[in-house]
């Protein structure tokens, strides 16, 4: 299990991280997310040792980690960490090696990560004559060539086309099934909700909210109401207290309501006025909940 205990990180004037814990078990896949600045690439720098911490612990199943820990893990950076006009497969046959491998073991995993991949038609090619998506996939064969018993990546899905995305969610829940330890920041907050079962949300340096994503939602004190009505008054609300209006368009209503309120009430209130199409009640999407957490 990977562990951060009580990080803290100042440069200067600004708090980077405050207190900032997490734990990934293995066979997890953590999605950790929070607002531009709330710390998320600090502490994906720590764990590697390129953000030294003014105080906490990283920790690899209670231990602390060192260089002989990190090479077993797997890094993904935000920016491309590649170079240029090195050939792609040489370029992971070398990382591979950097990490333990010997020569035929690694660049039999390159040739094997590129061709899951879909660039097994680039090997020969430098990287600097990829597009950005093509490049992002390099860096992510980089990361997993030797097997990481944790996999720590940075905005991976950004810039990425449809199926890219959709081969990346399967690797990493590839990864999870193996046994490593998954842990990558995001903002696509409904592709995290798909891929993830744990989150952590950061904000100013300090984790606001941690855990299995649906008990999160859950714990909200708050319920989403939405609505399909035909022939109600445009104006027309639900008489029931700790109800608040989002969002009207077209006989379509979005709702908060209080976690205490009676959904049936609402739906009573509504059908008292007009026909009543759709209607669905739950706690907050991953979305709706970020933003509880983060705009307090």
């Amino acid at each position: 299990m990977f562990s951060l205990v009580e990080a803290h990180k100042r440069f200067g004037s600004v708090e980077a991280l405050s207190g900032c814990s997490i734990e990934i078990e293995r066979g997890h896949v953590l999605g950790f997310l929070g607002p531009n600045g709330a710390g998320k690439t600090t502490t994906m720098r720590a764990i590697f040792g390129l953000v030294e911490l003014d105080a906490g612990h990283v920790l690899w199943d209670g231990r602390p980690v060192g260089p002989e820990e990190r090479l077993r893990f797997g890094y993904m950076p935000e920016e491309r960490g590649l170079y240029p006009r090195m050939r792609v497969a040489e370029q992971l046959a070398y990382f591979g090696c950097l990490h333990g491998l010997d020569g035929a073991a690694a660049r039999h995993a390159a040739s094997s990560w590129l061709e899951r991949l879909g660039l097994a038609d680039r090997a020969e090619g430098k990287v600097e004559e990829l597009s950005h998506g093509n490049q992002q996939r390099v860096q992510l064969a980089a990361a997993l060539l030797h097997e990481p018993e944790l996999l720590v990546l940075d905005e991976p899905f950004a810039g990425l086309d449809p199926v890219a995305v959709h081969t990346l969610a399967d690797v990493l829940r590839a990864e999870a099934a193996r046994g490593a330890a998954v842990l990558f920041s995001s903002h696509q907050l409904e592709l995290v909700e798909d891929v993830c079962e744990d989150v952590a949300i950061i904000d100013r340096g300090r984790i606001v909210a941690a855990g299995d994503l649906d008990a999160l939602r859950r714990s909200s004190q708050r319920r989403r109401i939405a609505m399909r009505l035909e022939g109600a008054p445009e104006d027309w609300l639900p008489t029931v207290d700790g109800v608040e209006l989002v969002q009207r368009s077209n006989g379509n209503l979005r709702l908060w309501a209080r976690q205490d309120v009676d959904p049936e009430r609402v739906l009573e209130s509504a059908e008292q006025s007009s026909r009543v199409v759709e209607f669905s009640y739950g706690p907050p999407s991953l979305s709706e909940l970020f933003l509880e957490l983060v705009e307090r």
